[in-house]
């Protein structure tokens, strides 16, 4: 929507693959003591002497995944890492590394890739994580990009989707729908430019969801914050395809039901204003939206006076037999069924 009409334009084949590599990693650093050999070699190196590792990774697809009328590279490349790291903050671990492969077409030229690579190389710094190795391809079909994130952890603080209990509370991270919001805002405003292109967008009313949309953050403190209150959760997830997608996965791995609160979500008040003016269901938003990236988890019912009142944690729920089922409670004290009306990635 808002373009430079005159860009520079340096095309990639005057590179090379490996001239293209040197010039997009020279600015990766190696920060861990795990990395023995990132980037030049045949494979990376590590060592993680006692420590357990784990290993993420995801497919980004323009088109599929995001837009590049309103997706700024710098900001992509920021959000590739972003997703991949908070997969390891869903296991309670520490991310360590990445790895980025990326497959482009012909109508990129070389600036556009690096501005792409300085996102992801300011996530890199912001996230702790060294950058070890990956690929570069060519693409009939626009840009393609692949995370593999990589954690440690000891093996007594791993967490796992599958060790919910009954009677154990259902807790949330930050607050949730925001990132859908922002984006039906970034698809209306694409809209009106199409019909209009001089027609220049006016989002500052909707700075916190067009941000949680366009440059979210993993919840890599959380890790911290748990262990300062002695509270290891019984299970985890990451919030990425919507909450209640991600509840029913961990009902499912640990057999278990839950029950929902509706009064009981965290809602920010642009995002509440913003499904009023869209004429939306702010609590059908907020479990089924996605792209929030905060963490789910549930906690022994004995920890509960740790962490009440915490403002960086929502008591959302509780878990429940697997045979009263996966219920969404409403304020008027009705049980709805739960279903997965989240993101799925092979859907029609």
């Amino acid at each position: 929507m808002i373009e430079d009409k005159n860009p520079q334009r340096t095309s990639i084949a005057q590179l090379g693959e490996f001239g293209l590599i040197d010039h997009l990693t020279r600015n990766f650093d190696v920060t861990q003591e795990s990395t023995l050999k990132s980037i030049g070699d045949d494979a990376a190196v590590l060592d993680f002497k006692n420590k357990k590792v784990v290993v993420s990774t995801d497919l980004l697809i323009e088109g599929v995944h995001f837009d590049l009328a309103y997706m700024p590279l710098k900001h992509l490349g920021y959000k590739a890492v972003v997703v991949n790291v908070s997969d390891i903050c869903a296991m309670n671990a520490k991310p360590t590394q990445i790895t980025v492969s990326v497959a482009v077409s012909n109508r990129f030229p070389l600036e556009a890739l690096e501005e792409l690579f300085e996102g992801i190389t300011h996530a890199a710094k912001e996230y702790k994580v060294d950058v070890i190795g990956g690929d570069t391809t060519s693409s009939q079909k626009g840009l393609i990009i692949s995370i593999t994130a990589i954690g440690e952890a000891d093996e007594d603080e791993i967490v796992y989707r599958n060790g919910a209990k009954q009677t154990d509370l259902l807790v949330v991270t930050g607050d949730i729908g925001a990132a859908y919001m922002g984006l039906q805002v970034l698809e209306r405003e694409k809209q009106v430019f199409q019909v209009n292109p001089n027609n220049q967008p006016d989002l500052d009313p909707y700075t916190y969801l067009v941000e949680r949309q366009l440059k979210p953050e993993a919840r890599k403190d959380v890790r911290t914050l748990l262990h300062a209150l002695e509270i290891k959760p019984t299970s985890m997830i990451d919030i990425s395809d919507g909450l209640s997608s991600e509840i029913i996965h961990i009902c499912k791995q640990s057999k278990v039901g839950c029950n929902l609160y509706e009064d009981k979500l965290p809602l920010d008040p642009q995002f509440i204003s913003t499904c009023e003016e869209f004429n939306i269901d702010s609590t059908t938003v907020a479990i089924n939206g996605g792209e929030d990236y905060e963490l789910l988890f549930t906690i022994d019912i004995n920890d509960f006076n740790k962490i009440k009142g915490n403002p960086n944690f929502s008591i959302i729920g509780h878990m429940t037999e697997e045979s009263e089922g996966i219920h969404l409670v409403t304020r008027a004290n009705t049980k709805i069924a739960l279903k997965a009306r989240g993101w799925d990635a092979l859907s029609e």
